[in-house]
């Protein structure tokens, strides 16, 4: 997963209207339910078929950090996804999404201004033509690049273009280094 991937991610666990399962057995338990068998679950956490039983019995309570952070992970992934879906489209169609983010954007402007790529910190609301974009692009399998290329149009459009009142001749603008990234919708 890439910078924009994730942060879409954290985007849609801020949605949720429940706090996913907190013990190890409800987790598991809650995958079983996802994934169907214990088979199925060992291949996503990358354990045992015998360690996934141990952990819905109750046998085994506290397994290693990285086990735990990945059945925190998969449940998370798989938590309350019609929230996910009506979040992401009311950003489509009404609301948009909001990028913070510390980056460095490159942009190709006329000869006499400055073209200098520098860190800048901005939190721009983006429409939500490029949040339907966006999420098109997600759930097509894009890359981070493609990604990253949709939300740079949609910081040309909004804050370097100003919805067509300034800065008409910039005509690429591009994201190079991301410090971090964050949306909200």
């Amino acid at each position: 997963m890439g910078e924009i991937d994730d942060a879409i991610e954290r985007a849609d666990q801020e949605a949720f209207t429940r706090e996913p399962p907190k013990t190890l057995k409800g987790q598991i338990n809650f995958l079983m339910r996802q994934l169907k068998t214990t088979r199925a679950v060992a291949a996503e956490l990358g354990v045992s078929q015998r360690s996934v039983e141990r952990y819905r019995k109750g046998e085994r309570r506290h397994p290693p950090q990285d086990i735990q952070r990945r059945i925190d992970t998969a449940v998370r992934s798989r938590w309350q996804p019609q929230v996910r879906k009506r979040r992401r489209r009311q950003a489509a169609a009404t609301g948009g999404i909001t990028v913070e983010t510390r980056a460095r954007f490159g942009y190709t402007a006329p000869i006499g201004t400055t073209d200098d790529g520098r860190f800048r910190r901005l939190t721009v609301h983006l429409t939500p033509e490029h949040a339907r974009r966006l999420f098109e692009a997600r759930d097509a399998g894009a890359g981070d690049q493609e990604m990253r290329q949709i939300i740079a149009d949609g910081f040309k459009d909004v804050y370097f273009q100003d919805g067509g009142v300034r800065a008409m001749d910039l005509s690429d603008v591009a994201i190079n280094d991301i410090d971090y990234l964050d949306l909200d919708y």
